[in-house]
């Protein structure tokens, strides 16, 4: 059985995720293929080597055209229920921005049909999650096992205006995660990071027996006072 181990010691993002699973051996010629079946115009994806605090890893960057785009769930589901992706990921992904809807909508004390995503509907937020189904899917991992995640403090702005760290979406998300805190200023997981660990992800803590077969580093954009990075490690499980 081949299992996904993900170390979030500086959190997790949906850029993240996707800079891990290439760095980890995902072709990033298959999964521009990939989301190339969204139908979707107006972005593309940008793959750069960097290195955090002097460990290489890779970041991936969703460059939109389009600007700050309102969708709702349902203009979501249609996307993907009209893409080329198989029947597993289409209901993967759907299910993804399913529970982001749900934590949004409990957090503004609303129904879900009234939520219009902002950060979390827009194109990149799209490509994340969609592209991170398709890679997990691409390298056929099974189970995903998590570390406890490491979720940073202070403020950020988004549409709604300035809002605590972690977001109120994230701690939603993150209900009944391990979670922790060492005061670095700064968003560490976002909501589409939170929304795509917690779909997958049912056991927290460390690393579980296996043979290790791959590791990647998918980077963040921040210079952090560590190694702004999330680690992937891909191996086959010992029983």
């Amino acid at each position: 059985m081949r299992i996904a181990y993900f170390h979030c010691f500086a959190g997790i993002s949906g850029d993240m995720i996707l800079g891990a699973l290439v760095d980890a051996g995902l072709s990033f010629q298959q999964l521009q293929e990939d989301l190339a079946g969204l139908s979707l115009t107006g972005f593309r994806l940008e793959k750069e080597k960097v290195t955090r605090k002097g460990i290489g890893g890779t970041r991936i960057r969703v460059i939109t055209e389009e600007g700050h785009v309102h969708r709702g769930l349902e203009d979501i589901k249609r996307i993907i229920q009209e893409s080329s992706l198989p029947g597993a990921a289409k209901e993967k992904s759907i299910e993804i921005f399913t529970r982001l809807a749900q934590a949004e909508a409990k957090v503004h004390r609303s129904r879900v049909e009234e939520i219009h995503f902002h950060e979390v509907g827009a194109l990149d937020a799209i490509v994340d999650i969609v592209g991170a189904v398709s890679g997990l899917r691409r390298l056929g991992i099974e189970e995903v096992y998590s570390s406890p995640l490491h979720i940073g403090t202070g403020f950020v702005h988004c549409a709604h205006g300035t809002i605590p760290v972690p977001a109120p979406a994230t701690v939603e998300l993150l209900k009944g995660v391990p979670v922790y805190s060492q005061g670095i200023d700064s968003e560490l997981v976002t909501p589409t990071g939170a929304a795509i660990l917690t779909s997958y992800c049912r056991h927290y803590g460390p690393m579980p027996p296996m043979r290790l077969l791959s590791c990647g580093y998918g980077a963040g954009t921040r210079d952090l006072s560590i190694p702004n990075l999330l680690r992937l490690q891909l191996g086959e499980r010992i029983t």
